[in-house]
C-alpha cells in the first residue's frame, strides 16, 4: 500500500442489511387513528414559473437564454455549472450567443457542453477584423436530437454575421413544422440599410421554402435594428442589455409568444443575459372543443324542399290570417322551419380550432393506430403505419386541391375564396364573447343607450330562447313564441289604439290610418313581382348565418323558385299596409371584441343578426328608393354612388388641398368627425320630412318609419342569450337599407365653396379649410354649424376620436394656432390619419401610407407561401394572389401611385418580386398597375357628369383636339398629385 493513499472500505450486501435498525413485526405495529390516516390537502404552486418546471423539456415554444458574452472560450467553464446546477440554464431549449470569439483554431471540444449540442459560425476573413465576432447555437439535446438540428446557412461580412439553424423537437404544436432560429451580430461600424437587407433577404429566403415554421431571430443589432425590415414580427426584449441601451434583440414570427427577464452577464461581459420565458398558448388550447349540430345539407335533401314546398297550398295557411302581417309572418315561418327540419338530417360534430379539412377519418385512423403501434415497441409496424399515414395526407390535400379547381371552373369564386381562407388561415375568425347573464344584460342596455329610458321596454324572454342549441343560436321555434305571447299587443299586431311603450315624440312617425280623402289621391303602394322577389332570394349568400327566425340562407337559395309567390305575398301585404311584420325587425346582437382583451361594454363592436326575408325585402325597396331620390343627395356623398368610391373622396380632398396650397400664404386645415353608432341614431320623425322633401312616396315613407321604431332586440354571447328585450330606434349596422338612410339623413347640410367644403363618405364626414393669410373664420364657423346641425339631428360625435390635421408649407409658419373646441373640448391636433383606410400626414408625403401597406403585404406574403407549400399553383395562386397581396399592397394606388417616393416604391415592388418569386411568373410593378389605373379612373371621371371632378376635368378640355390642358403647377407635390399626373399619361396615349 502507498503511503498517503486511504484504503476502500468495502461492505457486502448482507453486511449492509445487518446495520439497518430492526423493523417492527406486523403483529407489534402501533394503532393508528383514522384520522392521523387521513391525508391532508396540499396546495399547488401556480404561475408561469411553476408551469415551466412542470413542462419541463416539452414547451410549446423552446426557452432561449441570449447574450453577448465578449470570448466565450474563457467563459465556458462558468456556463458549464450554471447549465448543470441552474434550473433557466438546464432546461433551456436553446442558449443563443454572439461575440464568441471563435475561430477555427479552437475546437468544438473545448467549449463543448454536457447535454448540449453545438453548432456554430465562427468569424473569418471576410468580416474584415482580427477581434470580435463569432455565433453560437447550443441546442438542448432533451429537447431536440442532434440529427434534427440542421444549419441552413452562414454568413459572415463586413456588415453582419448570421447564422440559421432549423430544428425539429420532440413535441411542438400543430401550427408549426418546426423551429428556425436566426443569430445574428451587427457590428458598430456596419451599414444599418445593408444588414437590414441581407437579413430581410435571408428570412423571405427561408419563409418561402417553411412558410409554417416558427421564425426566431435573435441577436446583438447594435445601431440596426430591424423593426422595419420585419414589420410582422413582435420583439420581446423590454428591459436593458446594456446599462440602460437595449442592444440585443428577440424577434419572432407569433404574437404573444414570450416573456423577457435578465440575468447576471457571463464573467466579465459588458451585456446582460437575457431569458425568454415560453407563454405561447397553443391553438388548440385557446379556445375548448365546440360541439355543433349542423344540418347535412345534399342534392337529395335540397330536391325533397323543392317537392315539400311544390306541394303546399300556401293559400290555406295565410287566408285564415286576413291581413294580420304578423300572424302570417309567423305562420309561413314555422311552417317553412318545420319542413327543414323533417327533411334536412342533423348530425353531431366536435369543432377543434386546428382541424383542417383534408384530415379525413381514414387519417385519424391512422393516428390512433401511430400510437398504439409506438406503445407497443414494434418498429415495423410503426414504419408501416408512418408509411401510410403520409401516403393519406398526400392524397387528401391533393383531394381538396382537385375540388378547389373543379370549383373555380365552374366560377363557383365564394366556395374558392373560403377554401383558400381555410388553408391559409387568412382571417380567422373572431372570437366570441363570454359572460354570465348580468353581464350579457348589460352589454343589451349598453348597445341600446341611444334611446331615452321611457323608449326601453325591457321583458322578460320566455325560458327555452335561454337555452340556445350547440351552434350559440336561439331555438327557430322559440322566437316564435316569445313574438307572440311576451310582446304587448301594440307591438304585435300593430294596433295604434293600444298603449305604444315608444315616447310621444317617437310616436309621431308611426303609421297613422289615413283619411278617405287621401285615399283617392294617393298613387298605388309599391309593389314587386314573383320574378324580382325569386331573383332577390338567389342572390343570398349560402353560407350567412341565419336570423332570429331561424330560416337558413341555404334553403332561401335553393327554393327560391318555390318561395318566392308566398314571399311575394308577404312582401306586397307589408307594403300596402306599411307595417313591418314585427318577427323581421328583431335583432340577435353579437358583441365582437375590438381589442384582444376586450372587457368593459365599449370594447365591443355589435354585429346585428336579422332575418334573410327582412333583408331580402329591404334590398328590393333599396332599388326604387335610390331612383326616387337620386337628385335629392349631397354631391359631395361619395359614398353608394354608382362608379364612386374610397378613391374618389380621396383624391377630391387632396385636389382641393394641394390646389390651394399653390398659392403664396395658404394652409390647409381638415377636421374628422366621428359619430357614435351613426345608424342607430336616426330620428324617424326628422327622417319622415326629409323623405317627403325628397318626393319619396308617402307609403313608402310611413313603411321606413315603421321600419325604423320598435325594434326588439337581445344579445347573444357563447352559451348565453340576455332574458331582456329591449326596443330601439333607428337601424342597427347590418341591416341593408340603413347606410342609405343615413346618407338621406344627413344630405340637408352641405357646404361647398372656394374657401371650405364639406365631403362626406356615409358616416365619415371631413371638413377642408382652405385658409388664405390665416383666416380661418369661415373654417370656423362651417365647423360650429355642423356641430350644432348635429345636435339639433341627434347626432352624437364623439369628440376623443374627432381629430384636426393642418397642413402648412410655408418658411414661416404663425407660433400658434389656436385649436378648435367642440362641446367644450379642445380637438386633438395630430401629424397623421387614417382617412378612409388611407393614411395621409401633414405632409402629404405618403410615408406612412407606405409603411402601413408594407407591414400589411408582408403578413399577407406569409399566407401566399403557406399556400405555395400546399401546392396550390398555376390560377388559383394567380387569384389569392390579386385578392389578398394585390389588393392589400395596392389599395388606394390611383391616390398615391404617382406621388411617392422612389424609395417606398422599392419597398413595394420587393413585395411585389417575393410573390412573383412564389407564384414563378412575372408580376406587374407598382409604377405599371399605378399608371393603368389612374387612366381608367380618369376615362370614369370623365364619363360621370355627376363626379365632384367633373368640372375641373371639363375646364382642362381643349377646344382644338382630344388632348388635355395641363394644370398650371408651382410645386412639385401638385405636379405628382392625380390630375396632373392623369393628364400628363392621358396626353401620352393620346
Amino acid at each position: 500500500m502507498c503511503v498517503g493513499v486511504r484504503a476502500r472500505i468495502v461492505y457486502t450486501a448482507k453486511q449492509l442489511i445487518a446495520l439497518r435498525s430492526a423493523v417492527v413485526l406486523p403483529r407489534d405495529r402501533h394503532e393508528i387513528t383514522a384520522e392521523v390516516l387521513v391525508k391532508s390537502r396540499r396546495g399547488r404552486r401556480a404561475g408561469k414559473l411553476r408551469r415551466e418546471k412542470t413542462r419541463r423539456f416539452r414547451p410549446a415554444v423552446p426557452s432561449v437564454i441570449m447574450g453577448n458574452v465578449r470570448s466565450l472560450a474563457n467563459k465556458i467553464d462558468e456556463l458549464a455549472a450554471l447549465t448543470r446546477y441552474q434550473p433557466e440554464y438546464r432546461t433551456s431549449s436553446v442558449l443563443l450567443f454572439t461575440e464568441t470569439w471563435l475561430t477555427s483554431l479552437i475546437p468544438d471540444s473545448t467549449v463543448a457542453l454536457d447535454n448540449f449540442h453545438l453548432l456554430r459560425a465562427d468569424r473569418t476573413e471576410n468580416s474584415g477584423k482580427r477581434k470580435g465576432g463569432g455565433l453560437a447555437v447550443f441546442v438542448n439535446i432533451r429537447w431536440c436530437m442532434p440529427r434534427h438540428c440542421t444549419v441552413k446557412m452562414k454568413l459572415c461580412n463586413r456588415d453582419i454575421e448570421l447564422l440559421a439553424v432549423g430544428m425539429r423537437p420532440f413535441y411542438l404544436p400543430r401550427e408549426f413544422t418546426h423551429v428556425i432560429i436566426i443569430a445574428v451580430y451587427v457590428r458598430p461600424s456596419a451599414n444599418a440599410d445593408t444588414a437590414s437587407e441581407t437579413l430581410l433577404s435571408v428570412t423571405s429566403r427561408l419563409q418561402t421554402q417553411h412558410p409554417q415554421a416558427l421564425f426566431l431571430i435573435s441577436g446583438d443589432f447594435n445601431h440596426a435594428p430591424p423593426s422595419a425590415a420585419l414589420p410582422t414580427y413582435t420583439q420581446y426584449v423590454t428591459c436593458p442589455t446594456r446599462d440602460n441601451k437595449t442592444l440585443d434583440l428577440f424577434y419572432a414570427n407569433t404574437k404573444e409568444a414570450y416573456a423577457a427577464s435578465s440575468l447576471p452577464p457571463l464573467g466579465r461581459a459588458d451585456h446582460n443575459i437575457l431569458h425568454l420565458l415560453p407563454v405561447y398558448k397553443p391553438v388548440v388550447h385557446r379556445q375548448p372543443v365546440v360541439p355543433r349540430t349542423v344540418k347535412r345539407w345534399t342534392a337529395e335533401s335540397e330536391e325533397a324542399l323543392r317537392d315539400c314546398f311544390n306541394t303546399t297550398v300556401w293559400t290555406e295557411l295565410c287566408d285564415p290570417h286576413g291581413e294580420d302581417i304578423n300572424a302570417i309572418t309567423d305562420c309561413v315561418t314555422d311552417y317553412i322551419n318545420f319542413c327543414c327540419e323533417n327533411t334536412v338530417p342533423t348530425r353531431r360534430v366536435r369543432c377543434f380550432t386546428n382541424s383542417k379539412p383534408w384530415v379525413t377519418p381514414d387519417i385519424k385512423a391512422l393516428l390512433k393506430e401511430k400510437k398504439r403501434a409506438f406503445k407497443s415497441g414494434d418498429r415495423e409496424e410503426l414504419r408501416r403505419v408512418q408509411k401510410e399515414l403520409r401516403r393519406k395526407i398526400r392524397e387528401g390535400k391533393s383531394s381538396y386541391r382537385r375540388k378547389m379547381e373543379e370549383q373555380l371552373q365552374q366560377n363557383n369564386v365564394s366556395e374558392v375564396w373560403r377554401s383558400l381562407k381555410t388553408i391559409s388561415g387568412f382571417k380567422a375568425p373572431h372570437p366570441q364573447a363570454e359572460g354570465d347573464l348580468s353581464w350579457v344584460n348589460e352589454l343589451n342596455s349598453h348597445f341600446n343607450r341611444f334611446d331615452q329610458a321611457p323608449t326601453h321596454t325591457s321583458q322578460q324572454l320566455p325560458p327555452n330562447l335561454l337555452s340556445p342549441h350547440t351552434t350559440g343560436l336561439p331555438a327557430p321555434t322559440a322566437l316564435h313564441t316569445f313574438t307572440q305571447s311576451p310582446l304587448p299587443s301594440a307591438l304585435t299586431t300593430g294596433d295604434s289604439s293600444q298603449p305604444h311603450p315608444l315616447t310621444s315624440h317617437h310616436t309621431e312617425s308611426l303609421p297613422q290610418p289615413l283619411t278617405s280623402h287621401h285615399t283617392k289621391t294617393l298613387p298605388p303602394p309599391l309593389s314587386f313581382s314573383s320574378t324580382q322577389v325569386r331573383s332577390e332570394l338567389r342572390k343570398i349568400k349560402a353560407r350567412k348565418a341565419a336570423g332570429p327566425d331561424g330560416i337558413s340562407s341555404r334553403l332561401l337559395k335553393s327554393c327560391a323558385g318555390e318561395l318566392c309567390g308566398v314571399m311575394e305575398h308577404v312582401f306586397n301585404l307589408s307594403l300596402k299596409l306599411r307595417v313591418v311584420p314585427q318577427l323581421w325587425k328583431t335583432s340577435c346582437v353579437v358583441p365582437v371584441p375590438k381589442t384582444p382583451h376586450a372587457k368593459d361594454p365599449s370594447s365591443f363592436r355589435p354585429v346585428a343578426l336579422t332575418s334573410h326575408l327582412m333583408k331580402t325585402l329591404e334590398r328590393l325597396v333599396l332599388g326604387n328608393l335610390r331612383s326616387a331620390v337620386g337628385t335629392y343627395l349631397d354631391p359631395l356623398q361619395f359614398a353608394y354612388r354608382h362608379g364612386i368610391g374610397v378613391d374618389d373622396a380621396v383624391i377630391f380632398l387632396l385636389h382641393r388641398a394641394l390646389s390651394h396650397l399653390e398659392k403664396p400664404g395658404s394652409t390647409v386645415r381638415i377636421m374628422f368627425f366621428d359619430f357614435s353608432s351613426a345608424f342607430n341614431t336616426i330620428q324617424p320623425m326628422l327622417l319622415k320630412h326629409k323623405l317627403e322633401e325628397a318626393g319619396v312616396d308617402l307609403h313608402l315613407t310611413e313603411w321606413i318609419m315603421d321600419y325604423l321604431t320598435n325594434r326588439p332586440q337581445f344579445v347573444r354571447a357563447r352559451d348565453c342569450v340576455s332574458d331582456t328585450l329591449t326596443c330601439s330606434v333607428g337601424a342597427p349596422q347590418g341591416t341593408v337599407l340603413a347606410p342609405f338612410l343615413f346618407t338621406l339623413y344627413t344630405s340637408d347640410f352641405r357646404h361647398n365653396t372656394d374657401s371650405c367644403v364639406l365631403q362626406k363618405f356615409s358616416d365619415d364626414s371631413a371638413i377642408v379649410g382652405l385658409i388664405t393669410d390665416d383666416d380661418d373664420a369661415e373654417y370656423r364657423g362651417l365647423t360650429q354649424n355642423f356641430v350644432d346641425w348635429c345636435q339639433r339631428n341627434h347626432l352624437l360625435i364623439n369628440v376623443g376620436k374627432t381629430k384636426e390635421m393642418v397642413v402648412d408649407f410655408r418658411r414661416q409658419q404663425p407660433a400658434l394656432i389656436p385649436p378648435m373646441h367642440i362641446q367644450g373640448r379642445d380637438i386633438e391636433r395630430v401629424d397623421s390619419y387614417k382617412y378612409l383606410g388611407v393614411h395621409l400626414n401633414n405632409k402629404l408625403d405618403w410615408t406612412h401610407n407606405t409603411d402601413a401597406l408594407y407591414r400589411k403585404g408582408q403578413s399577407r406574403l406569409y399566407l401566399l407561401r403557406r399556400l405555395r407549400s400546399f401546392g396550390v399553383k398555376g390560377p388559383l395562386l394567380k387569384t389569392f394572389y390579386d385578392s389578398v397581396v394585390a389588393s392589400a399592397i395596392l389599395y388606394g394606388v390611383v391616390c398615391w401611385g404617382s406621388s411617392i417616393t422612389a424609395r417606398d416604391r422599392k419597398r413595394l415592388d420587393r413585395i411585389i418580386r417575393k410573390s412573383s418569386s412564389v407564384l414563378g411568373c412575372t408580376l406587374d410593378t407598382v409604377q405599371e398597375v399605378g399608371e393603368r389605373r389612374v387612366l381608367a379612373k380618369l376615362t370614369s371621371i370623365m364619363d360621370q357628369v355627376s363626379h365632384p371632378l367633373e368640372d375641373s376635368l371639363s375646364a382642362l378640355e381643349s377646344s382644338f383636339s382630344s388632348r388635355l390642358i395641363h394644370p398650371r403647377c408651382v410645386k412639385e407635390r401638385y405636379r405628382r398629385s392625380f390630375l396632373p399626373a392623369a393628364v400628363r399619361l392621358y396626353n401620352q396615349n393620346c
